[in-house]
C-alpha cells in the first residue's frame, strides 16, 4: 500500500524556480522534499530538508538520489530518462512518467506524436541538418527548432526567405511552417493516477521580442467562449493521448482563422502557470502534487482576473542583482512579487516574476504596464 502524502518522501529533479514554488505548496502537505540539482547555489538550496548536487543526466547519480525517495518527479525535462526507467523498475513512483519525457525532450518525436493522433499541430519538415533546409526553400518562411535541447528561447530560429537558410542549425532538428497567429495561449492540464483530467482557464501569452520569452500574460483570454471550449479540449486530448500522469503546460496558437494549433508542450509546472497561486482556486503547483500522490484534482476555476509579468534581467548588466522600483510596484494594489533567489543576474535571465491581480481588466492592464515599466533587474 502506497504511503499517505504526509508520510512521502518527494524526490524532484531540478532546484530552479520551479523546484521552489513547488516547495511552497508541499509544505502544506507536510511533504519532506529531497532536491537535486547541478548549481550549487540553486534557487531550492536553503528551502528544503535535503539538497544534493549533481548532475541531472547522470545515470549513477539520479538513480542513487533516489535511493530513498517515494515519488520522483521534475521541474525541468534535461534529465536521464533511462535512470527514471530502472527506478520505476525498482517500485519507485515516476511521474510523469519517463517515456514522456523521453518524447517531450526531443521535439521531432513530440511533433510526429501530434500527427500520428490527429491532433492539431502547424506542419512540419524534419530535417538532419542545415543542408536538408536548403531542399526545401519552397516550405518557407518556417521555424527551424533543434530536436534536442532547446529551451526557454534558444534553439528556434526564424527562416523567411532562402538568403536566412544560412542562420539554421546544422543538426536535426524541423522546419515549422510560420504561422501567422492572432493570439499565443497556454493551457495548463492536469491528470492524475486515476485518470482525472481537470484544465485550467486559457491565458494569453505576450512574448518578448529580442528573448523569446514569455514577458507577460494575461487571464482569463480575451478569445471567445467557442475558442475558450477548443484550447481546453485539445489540451484534454493531448494529456489522454500520452496517458500522462502529473502537469503539462500546452503552449498554442490561435489562428486568424479562428484555429488551435499546438506549438509545443512542457510535462511539468509552467511560466504560463505562475499566476494561478494568487489567482485560482488552486495553483499549478499545488495541482500537480494532487496530481502525481492520486489525490481528486483541485478546482481549477478563477477566482479573478489576473496578469503575470517576468521579471528578466536588464540586457547589458551582469552581476549582483539590483531590484529598481520594488517599493513603488508593492505600492500598488493587488500586486505579489515572487523573487526566486537568484543572486547573479543576466540579460534576459528569469530573476522572479509578480502577479498582478484585479476585477477589472483596464485597471488590470494598466497595473501590468506600470509594474512592467517600473521594476528592473540591474547590477
Amino acid at each position: 500500500m502506497a504511503k499517505p502524502i504526509s508520510q512521502s518522501k518527494l524526490g524532484i529533479l531540478g532546484g530552479g524556480q520551479l523546484g521552489r514554488m513547488l516547495i511552497q505548496s508541499a509544505i502544506d502537505f507536510n511533504l519532506d522534499v529531497k532536491i537535486l540539482d547541478p548549481d550549487s547555489n540553486a534557487p531550492c538550496k536553503d528551502i528544503v530538508s535535503e539538497f544534493q548536487v549533481g548532475s541531472l543526466k547522470d545515470y549513477q547519480t539520479v538513480i542513487d538520489f533516489a535511493s530513498d525517495c517515494d515519488v520522483v518527479t521534475i521541474e525541468i525535462e534535461a534529465v536521464n530518462t533511462d535512470a527514471l526507467k530502472e527506478l520505476q523498475k525498482q517500485g519507485k513512483s515516476v511521474f510523469p512518467e519517463p517515456d514522456i519525457i523521453e518524447l517531450i525532450q526531443d521535439k521531432r518525436k513530440q511533433k510526429t506524436f501530434y500527427k500520428a493522433n490527429r491532433i492539431p499541430t502547424a506542419d512540419f519538415i524534419l530535417v538532419e541538418n542545415k543542408d536538408e533546409i536548403k531542399d526545401h526553400a519552397s516550405f518557407l518562411p518556417a521555424v527551424n527548432k533543434l530536436g534536442k535541447d532547446g529551451y526557454d528561447g534558444r534553439g528556434v530560429q526564424v527562416i523567411r526567405t532562402e538568403a536566412d537558410i544560412e542562420k539554421g542549425f546544422d543538426a536535426p532538428g524541423l522546419v515549422e511552417k510560420l504561422i501567422d497567429f492572432k493570439k499565443e495561449l497556454s493551457v495548463i492540464v492536469s491528470r492524475n493516477s486515476k485518470g482525472e483530467v481537470k484544465a485550467f482557464p486559457v491565458v494569453e501569452l505576450v512574448f518578448h521580442p529580442e528573448a523569446n520569452l514569455v514577458e507577460y500574460l494575461f487571464s482569463p483570454a480575451e478569445i471567445t467562449a467557442e475558442e475558450e471550449e477548443e484550447a481546453q479540449k485539445v489540451a484534454t486530448e493531448v494529456i489522454t493521448k500520452l496517458n500522462m500522469t502529473g502537469l503539462l503546460a500546452v503552449e498554442m496558437f490561435l489562428t486568424k482563422e479562428g484555429k488551435i494549433l499546438v506549438n509545443e508542450v512542457a510535462p511539468r509546472p509552467h511560466n504560463s502557470g505562475h499566476q494561478s497561486i494568487e489567482a485560482n482556486y488552486t495553483s499549478q503547483f499545488e495541482q500537480h502534487l494532487r496530481s502525481i500522490y492520486g489525490l481528486p484534482l483541485g478546482d481549477t476555476a478563477n477566482k479573478v482576473p489576473s496578469a503575470m509579468v517576468n521579471l528578466l534581467g536588464e540586457d547589458g548588466f551582469t552581476g549582483d542583482a539590483v531590484y529598481e522600483g520594488l517599493d513603488e510596484v508593492l505600492s500598488l494594489s493587488g500586486v505579489s512579487v515572487h523573487l526566486y533567489g537568484k543572486k547573479i543576474t543576466k540579460p534576459f535571465r528569469k530573476m522572479g516574476h509578480i502577479t498582478i491581480v484585479d476585477q477589472n481588466i483596464k485597471r488590470l492592464k494598466e497595473k501590468a504596464d506600470k509594474v512592467k515599466n517600473t521594476l528592473k533587474v540591474k547590477a
